[in-house]
Formats: structure tokens, sequence, C-alpha cells
């Protein structure tokens, strides 16, 4: 008999508290256009948005030079506290060389 209360018990909590963990630890997820992507690094998520709970999805547009590297980095949407947080992320990504290119990047922040 206790060991369905504990399996009930164990039941409940994983039901209950799991989701919420693991929206804490994710972060962010990316859609890039056309150029393989080589190197990508995470956007820190801002402490200031963490704490006002605030997630959605930021859009920029990476010019990729010839070798490789994020020439430069437009907004096009989002949140203020996460566009600085993506356009420093963006810029030190590295995608395959090939010619110039303009590519639009998504990024979805879950707080």
């Amino acid at each position: 008999m206790r060991m369905r209360y504990a399996w009930f018990f164990a039941l409940i909590f994983s039901y209950c508290f799991g989701p919420a963990v693991w929206a804490q630890t994710q972060q962010s997820t990316t859609e890039t256009t056309g150029r393989k992507l080589i190197r990508r690094v995470d956007p820190k998520y801002p402490e200031v948005a963490r704490k006002m709970n605030l997630g959605g999805t930021v859009r920029v547009i990476a010019t990729i030079a010839p070798d490789g590297n994020v020439a430069k980095v437009e907004p096009l949407g989002g949140s203020p506290l996460l566009v600085q947080a993506a356009e420093s992320a963006v810029s030190q990504w590295k995608f395959a060389a090939g010619p110039e290119t303009k590519e639009t990047v998504e990024l979805r922040f879950t707080p």
C-alpha cells in the first residue's frame, strides 16, 4: 500500500514540476535559411528578461562575408532586451564559405 502512495506522489511530482524545470533550462531554438552553420554561439538570456519571465521570438538579418564570418547583424523584430542578446550571439557565429549573403535568423527565447 505504501508503495502505491510513493508511486502516486512520484508521478504527480514529476508531472507538476518536470515541465517547469525543462522550460527554465531551454533558452532558445534557431532557424536559419540557406548557408550551412558551422559554429553556433547560444545567446545569453538577459537576467532582467528572466526576472520578468519575458520570452518571445527575435528575428535578425545577418550579413555573411565570403569567409563565413558574420559581418553585420540587423534586428527585424522582437523585445529590445532579447534583441541585444540575439545580436551579440549571432555576431559570433560562423557559416560555410561562399559568396556574401544575408541570412534571416530567428531565435526563440523561452523563460
